[in-house]
């Protein structure tokens, strides 16, 4: 799977575009606030640097088909507010895992729904997935209720091992 030239997206508010460099201040705060954090098991980005090899590492595995990683903004403004990917590729490229982050001052205002739309619709229309999961810790309300939105259903028997606080929910492509 190659991302190259990178798929910029845009939706009626939203630019969906790559990593750069010059979002290390923004990613930095993305990584390490407490709030945006509170049900996310990773380790901080404490550093700008840190920041800059976080961004160096997701455009890397873009370059190799790992992942599509997208920074999101808001249209005419190019600072950073979020991210959202598509990641964990299984080995025939039918199911993906999404993850998402934004800004605190952005919660509430429908800009992950609208990101998430976006990316769910590049997802199954161009990249032919089946399925599409999300892993969400089980207090994340808001995130909870943002996948309910969207149609994914609880998968209850299915655990996330690498965080027993996680449940999974999965949307599947429409025949």
């Amino acid at each position: 799977m190659k991302f190259s030239p990178f798929p910029i997206l845009q939706t009626n508010r939203l630019q969906l575009r790559q990593l750069e460099k010059n979002d290390s201040a923004e990613v930095k705060f993305l990584r390490s606030d407490e709030l945006v954090n509170t049900y996310v098991k990773r380790p901080k980005t404490n550093t700008i640097e840190e920041a800059i090899h976080f961004i160096n590492k997701i455009n890397t595995g873009i370059e190799q088909g790992d992942w599509v990683f997208w920074g999101i903004t808001i249209k005419g403004n190019p600072k950073l507010i979020g991210t959202i990917c598509l990641w964990n590729f299984s080995e025939d490229k039918k199911n993906a895992e999404i993850g998402y982050d934004l800004h605190t001052s952005f919660h509430k205002k429908g800009i992950m729904n609208e990101a998430l739309t976006c990316i769910l619709d590049y997802g199954f229309t161009t990249l032919q997935l089946h399925t599409i999961e999300a892993y969400t810790h089980q207090n994340n309300e808001a995130s909870k209720n943002l996948l309910i939105r969207n149609n994914f259903k609880l998968l209850p028997n299915k655990t996330d091992p690498d965080n027993v606080d996680n449940i999974i929910f999965s949307l599947h492509k429409l025949s």
